[in-house]
């Protein structure tokens, strides 16, 4: 899968297997819900501004690169 065209489901199923955290883990790192995380990756429920930018901040953080 290219990294060009990724939905965000996309990228924070991508995110979390190369970090290797359960949906669980990752919500807690970016202060949701883990049921939120499912949201995103299940449904392809779009987040809040802010959440969207602790999401980036953690991969730019991780060195996690979708472009």
């Amino acid at each position: 899968m290219g990294c060009f065209n990724m939905t965000f489901a996309e990228k924070v199923k991508f995110a979390r297997g190369k970090l290797q955290l359960s949906q669980i883990e990752l919500a807690k790192l970016l202060n949701v819900t883990n049921v939120t995380i499912n949201r995103w990756e299940v449904k392809g429920i779009k987040p809040s501004f802010l959440a969207e930018q602790r999401f980036n901040a953690l991969c730019e953080e991780k060195g996690i690169q979708f472009d």
